[in-house]
């Protein structure tokens, strides 16, 4: 258990960077598409925050990442249990090795599986999202299907109905009524934004 402890401490930094490098890869092909970079409108507090944002944007993504920690755990209670068993040393052991593996080889081999399996999937993640939710956007731009459901009121007293494409510590990116050109505006120069008929807010039938 203290090995387990201190290998987790040992790549929870490695991990982290793993992740803000994802968070740049995410945002940089969302953003492409758009033919902003985002790089330049972003701060070094946005690139640390960013791949936290993302995990914990929808109930769903933190649960499955739950999920996989906890598969993870229970693969690793069943298999050390068995680790005599035939099929488990069939699973586990290297190709070239004949010798039975030992319970401490197998939770050493399982942790090993779970980091690929855990790396593939953020991965895989990481670039859908920003591919697809880029790709989902510039459709909708070209097919004149947004949503305003923003509304921005400026330090100048002007206020747009805006479609919020997604802020930072410093920038808001939009789309304004009427208009297919993407605005960036800087966060000083907003007094508030208003979100327009917020349907979780909406009075039930």
């Amino acid at each position: 258990m203290t090995k387990n402890l201190d290998r987790i401490q040992h790549l929870l930094p490695l991990g982290y960077l793993y992740l803000i490098i994802l968070g740049i890869i995410k945002e940089s092909l969302f953003f492409y598409q758009l033919d902003i970079n985002i790089l330049k409108y972003s701060s070094i507090m946005d690139v640390l925050i960013s791949p936290i944002a993302d995990l914990t944007s929808q109930p769903i993504i933190l649960g499955a990442v739950f999920f996989m920690f906890l598969l993870a755990i229970i693969l690793q209670s069943v298999l050390s249990k068995n680790s005599e068993k035939k099929w488990v040393q069939k699973i586990l052991r290297n190709q070239t090795t004949t010798n039975t593996l030992s319970k401490e080889e197998i939770k050493s081999r399982i942790a090993d599986m779970f980091i690929v399996f855990f790396i593939t999937a953020l991965s895989t993640f990481f670039f859908g999202l920003g591919i697809g939710t880029g790709h989902k956007l510039v459709k909708k731009i070209q097919n004149n299907t947004l949503s305003y459901d923003h509304k921005i009121q400026f330090e100048s007293d002007k206020n747009e109905d805006v479609h919020l494409i997604d802020s930072n510590s410093s920038y808001f990116f939009y789309l304004s009524k009427g208009n297919k050109n993407i605005k960036i505006a800087p966060v000083g120069s907003v007094k508030y934004m208003e979100l327009i008929h917020n349907k979780k807010l909406q009075p039930t039938k």
